[in-house]
């Protein structure tokens, strides 16, 4: 019998297994000899002691499409990059900050600005051209007004997602609106390990329908960059890359050199300044950062 993992915690591993439910798992100590464990996001393999108990044992660990440390999972296909398109006003800076760690992580982004009733079609508007501009797929969804669902479903068809995002712009309420039974099912692991609310400090994967996962973590809220050089910021804007053979000076990082394709390409309106006056501010932090 075929799953995934959506659970890890003290030495249990809670697996879906479609059509059946969660089964409540120990993993073999073979995998311990391997120096391999078990990941939340694994695909595994398991055998069933007690179909009325739902418990069971991992055999296998089918191979990993790709496996991060912070969190620790497996198998992420996209993050769905949540914030609010107002109230709170949503800070593009910051949206930066997120679009790097996931490119870090070499992860596929979708953003999606939430509260969409309470931003007129001009800031809508602007929203997307900033970031459509530089390849993301950009999406407005209204938790409540139950809009853009079915486009975000679209989107999350198939995949494993993980979800980040300050907080304040309605992630949860998305999740619930996007899954009704997500906390039947958070409910149903917490009574197996009876730990109750504290389990939402762990990483669990939330199953939405056939082949479709969604993560709710903590471990994605980072607001610091990852360890990188300045020089290798402008890697992280794509926009950049059409525009840097202008540039006078070979590896020119496009702050005060002349002659700089991307400044001219800002200057023209063919990069939009919002995101080079972001590159300019994180340039600046990652300057100023020390080294130990």
């Amino acid at each position: 019998m075929q799953g995934k993992i959506v659970k890890g915690i003290s030495g249990f591993y809670y697996v879906h297994v479609a059509e059946s439910g969660i089964y409540e798992c120990k993993a073999k100590g073979v995998f311990r000899l391997q120096n391999m464990k078990p990941l939340c996001g694994d695909r595994v393999e398991i055998a069933v002691i007690s179909e009325e108990e739902r418990t069971g044992n991992i055999e296998k660990i089918l191979p990993r499409n790709n496996e991060l440390l912070r969190p620790a999972v497996a198998n992420i296909d996209m993050a769905l990059v949540i914030f609010a398109a107002a109230s709170p006003q949503p800070n593009l800076n910051l949206l930066d900050r997120y679009l790097i760690f996931m490119q870090y992580s070499q992860i596929p982004v979708t953003i999606c600005f939430n509260k969409m009733e309470l931003a007129d079609s001009a800031l809508r508007q602007r929203l997307a051209e900033i970031y459509s501009q530089c390849g993301y797929p950009v999406l407005f969804a209204s938790v409540k007004q139950k809009e853009g669902i079915h486009s975000l479903k679209q989107a999350l068809a198939a995949k494993t997602t993980a979800v980040s995002g300050p907080s304040g712009v309605g992630k949860s309420s998305l999740i619930n609106l996007l899954q009704p039974e997500a906390q039947m099912e958070t409910g149903e692991i917490s009574r197996k390990i009876e730990r109750g609310k504290q389990t939402t400090r762990h990483t669990q994967l939330i199953h939405l329908e056939t082949d479709a996962y969604i993560m709710d973590t903590p471990g994605f809220s980072s607001l610091f960059l990852p360890q990188m050089e300045k020089e290798e910021l402008k890697q992280y804007y794509p926009e950049f890359a059409g525009y840097e053979h202008e540039c006078r000076f070979l590896g020119c990082s496009h702050m005060s050199e002349p002659d700089c394709g991307v400044k001219q390409a800002v200057q023209r309106g063919q990069i939009h300044p919002v995101r080079y006056e972001n590159y300019r501010q994180l340039y600046e932090e990652l300057k100023g950062r020390k080294k130990y």
